[in-house]
């Protein structure tokens, strides 16, 4: 049997064994019926019928200063098909709207000229003013606030001083966030870094309720939606993508109404039972651009971490061409004496003192105290991954190779071809 896993933007073939116990774990979008409608056509219909909220042209009638957030390089957001229709939609409301797109990178890097163009297409870049979120910029950051968590509020000044709040999106699961899009556009994605750190406290990692497809009693659901109300966020344009990233359903409408629908919509699709819990479990981040980076691809081993018996093998296939994705997250990995002392030293550190990157971190020493990590990763960076410590393989199938010389092959293995896009219904 040959199954294709997605791997940068080449892809990777496993080969595994007819006569080997296994089981392939995936997400049911591409089984949706289908309309036979464009992504355009899907954009529009959606924003013809809003939830809970007027159509955007109505919104943006007397408004000035309108801004609409953006995702970032991080996010295969098929943003060449939402934001044309919603500037549309704007200046049909209103021909002399100041709109800014200003860009969400939460405590990502900044997204350059070449990344933008591959989003939204050289015209709107060269046409449209475009402002990069920097998490940093404390002078760029007003205080609105403080959340429930007790953290303060700090949005960018740009996104405060809006008449009109706006954002596009995607929404999938998510692994601490129970899923994307909606709220999360506001926070962490136009939020100060005080903030951002705050919400990613070790306390909320550590929640139960912290994790992929749960929003109730989420802790770090509720300070995002409360964030959301606070800063005003008006209207989204959130959209659903299948394994080909194309866009196959789309919500519009009022910030928290119309991303709950994505959600709920979301997961009659993306949930996942297996038959019984796996002694080897093959992940991936979804290729580009999500497997970039060895800090986005934490993502996709929770999906495996979540199918796996103690102990269990996980075999990460993820290129991370741009190496670790956080200083934070490398130093803390491969200077710890283990997995467990690092995590008995997060859970010491109170909210307001939360370090870059450790909400990451915190959840791959989470994974790595329950299970051996195989990683496939571009040659480059294979040095730096044992560093941190990882095994690593130079394809899934010698990565497979070794995990069976371990557990023998009677072994029941769970293949997941995209990890950052299902949500596990753990077996008993």
């Amino acid at each position: 049997m040959e199954i294709r896993l997605p791997f940068s933007t080449t892809g990777m073939t496993l080969q595994i064994d007819d006569d080997l116990d296994y089981e392939i774990l995936e997400s049911a979008i591409g089984s949706m019926p289908r309309s036979g409608k464009t992504e355009d056509e899907i954009v529009c219909e959606a924003m013809a019928h809003p939830i809970g909220s007027k159509r955007l042209m109505e919104l943006a009638k007397g408004k000035q200063k309108v801004v609409i957030i953006c995702s970032d390089h991080t996010r295969p957001v098929p943003s060449k098909h939402i934001i044309p229709f919603m500037l549309k939609e704007i200046r049909e409301g209103n021909p002399k709207a100041d709109i800014t797109l200003l860009i969400a990178t939460g405590f990502h890097r900044e997204s350059t000229r070449e990344e933008l163009i591959h989003k939204f297409g050289e015209q709107i870049v060269d046409s449209e003013k475009i402002v990069v979120h920097d998490s940093r910029d404390r002078e760029a950051m007003e205080n609105i606030g403080v959340l429930p968590s007790g953290a303060p509020l700090f949005l960018n000044k740009i996104a405060v001083e809006a008449d009109l709040l706006l954002s596009e999106g995607f929404i999938e699961t998510h692994f601490f966030a129970g899923f994307s899009g909606g709220r999360k556009s506001v926070l962490p994605g136009v939020a100060g870094q005080e903030t951002v750190l705050g919400n990613h406290c070790s306390a909320f990692i550590d929640s139960p309720y912290s994790r992929t497809g749960i929003l109730e009693n989420n802790p770090i659901h509720k300070d995002m939606v409360v964030a959301s109300k606070m800063a005003n966020q008006a209207y989204i344009v959130n959209v659903i993508i299948d394994e080909e990233k194309r866009i196959v359903h789309a919500v519009a409408g009022d910030a928290i109404e119309a991303h709950l629908a994505g959600c709920k919509f979301l997961e009659k699709y993306c949930q996942v039972k297996p038959k019984q819990l796996a002694d080897i479990a093959i992940s991936t981040n979804g290729g580009y651009p999500l497997d970039q980076n060895m800090y986005q691809s934490v993502k996709g081993m929770t999906a495996a971490e979540a199918v796996l018996k103690e102990n269990g093998i996980l075999i990460m296939v993820s290129n991370c061409g741009e190496g670790h994705g956080g200083e934070g997250f490398y130093e803390a990995l491969k200077t710890c004496s283990s997995p467990a002392k690092l995590m008995e030293e997060i859970m010491k550190i109170p909210q307001e003192e939360t370090k870059p990157d450790q909400w990451e971190y915190q959840i791959q020493a989470r994974i790595m105290m329950k299970h051996r990590i195989i990683y496939v990763l571009c040659e480059k960076y294979q040095k730096m991954a044992q560093e941190m410590g990882f095994e690593v393989a130079k394809d899934v199938n010698e990565a497979l190779a070794m995990a069976l010389k371990e557990v023998g092959r009677k072994a029941h293995i769970a293949v997941i071809p995209d990890g950052v896009s299902i949500m596990v219904k753990r077996p008993k």
